[in-house]
């Protein structure tokens, strides 16, 4: 077994760097092709799927610098990641944010014969997400759902959580634990999964299961899906764009975004 089998594979999709991060220049339809381009070559990877605040985090936590940066892709999820992208020559890619890149796959998983495990959420929130799901996507392939407490997990714990997601069967996992968690959770521990496909999506659990509402479509499309995250609930959110949308358009001036040379 290769260090790349142990570690998680690599898409050969280019990436360019914004604020240090190495973004996947992907579309909807190339990160999906890619997803299901490991799963029949039976391959294990973990997908993050970040917006701007993401990359400011990783920008001052190194360790979350090395996981995003060491992924099979790091999805750009926001117009500003997609603005950065183009700037850096990448005229084709497009926005693929987690409650999107959701159910496309999980209606690609069902023509393919694939299963998904769902991991992540308050107690309810997966099955209530896959509840409304299967209204929208007949067949849906679900191996199993399961809700990790919040509090920190012993490495047993852990253990006996994936050993349960690989007795299933299920070939793409989605993990809910919320940014940076999710993140560094997948990374720590992608060498234990068998073969899956591991993705973080974040708040599209929420989102799925009814209790989040979106953002509006020119919202999301004029990069200002951040206001109305805000308006929804300022007291949780306002230190984080406060710091987060100053810091990436500077950073982004600063120091034009680039592509990268690909590393296998």
């Amino acid at each position: 077994m290769t260090d790349q089998d142990c570690d998680g594979a690599r898409s050969t999709l280019a990436r360019f760097e914004v604020l240090g991060v190495e973004v996947t220049a992907a579309s909807m339809s190339s990160a999906t092709e890619q997803i299901f381009a490991w799963v029949d070559a039976g391959r294990r990877a973990y997908v993050c799927v970040s917006d701007t605040n993401g990359l400011v985090n990783a920008a001052a936590d190194p360790e979350l610098l090395s996981v995003y940066n060491g992924s099979g892709m790091t999805l750009p999820d926001g117009m500003p990641l997609v603005w950065a992208g183009k700037r850096a020559g990448f005229s084709d890619m497009t926005r693929v944010c987690g409650p999107d890149l959701l159910p496309e796959t999980l209606r690609q998983a069902v023509d393919r014969g694939h299963d998904s495990f769902f991991y992540g959420g308050a107690p309810g929130v997966a099955e209530e997400m896959v509840q409304r799901l299967r209204a929208d996507i007949p067949g849906l392939r679900v191996a199993g759902t399961a809700s990790p407490p919040y509090r920190p997990m012993t490495p047993d714990e852990v253990a006996a959580d994936i050993a349960a997601i690989n007795e299933s069967g299920a070939a793409l996992v989605w993990v809910g634990l919320g940014a940076p968690k999710q993140e560094k959770w997948m990374a720590d521990h992608i060498h234990l999964f068998d073969r899956a496909v591991v993705i973080g999506v974040g708040a599209a659990f929420d989102m799925h299961a009814g209790r989040v509402r979106r953002a509006p479509l020119w919202a999301q499309r004029h990069g200002v899906e951040w206001l109305f995250r805000l308006a929804q609930e300022p007291r949780r959110l306002w230190r984080r764009y406060a710091r987060a949308v100053p810091t990436f358009v500077w950073g982004a001036l600063r120091q034009r975004p680039r592509a990268v040379a690909s590393r296998p």
